[in-house]
């Protein structure tokens, strides 16, 4: 069975969230990590090698980092443009908006990343022209992504546009977001 290593109201939530979308059998082992505050502590039982979330064990596989358990769990249509979408939240959407928050000017060529206004018009044209970010089709994407997104939202970090409001109000009224966020509370 799979166990999923969980701390509530973090990135770990996204795996949750997908886990149940895929309807498959799994356990929650909620586990401590270090905080930016100074807070908590690094879980021995933790399987990730810093100490974060999310972490998953199958079997004899360990798995660690969203991006790599979303690969891991599912084989996506259109391969390409999910693998490229699912390295944007990571490489480009968060660094772009955190350097936006804490001021750090952008300096094209030096990092990897884009402006936080360029990300946030490639996402609300991307998104306007479809449902999710496959298309038609929901994925792993829209959950690691759009839930990245929808939390940027929720923090007032990313501006609000009817595109994205209407795209985040989609991927979360969903049954399983919903049961996530139930478990989450306890």
């Amino acid at each position: 069975m799979i166990t999923l290593y969980h701390s509530p109201q973090t990135r770990s939530g996204s795996i949750v969230w997908l886990l149940e979308e895929l309807g498959v059998p799994y356990q929650t082992k909620i586990v401590d990590f270090r905080r930016a505050d100074g807070t908590g502590c690094r879980d021995a039982s933790n399987p990730h090698p810093h100490g974060k979330v999310p972490a998953l064990v199958d079997g004899d596989e360990t798995v660690f980092e969203g991006s790599a358990i979303a690969l891991f769990l599912t084989d996506a249509p259109k391969r390409g443009e999910y693998l490229s979408w699912l390295a944007y939240r990571p490489g480009v959407m968060e660094p772009a908006i955190l350097s936006r928050r804490f001021e750090i000017k952008h300096v094209y060529g030096a990092m990897g990343w884009a402006p936080a206004d360029e990300v946030e018009e490639v996402l609300n044209s991307h998104l306007g022209s479809r449902q999710y970010f496959l298309g038609d089709a929901f994925s792993a994407l829209d959950i690691l992504l759009g839930g990245g997104l929808h939390f940027l939202m929720l923090a007032r970090m990313i501006k609000e546009t009817p595109v994205l409001k209407a795209y985040s109000m989609r991927i979360t009224d969903r049954p399983a977001y919903r049961k996530m966020m139930e478990m989450d509370k306890r």
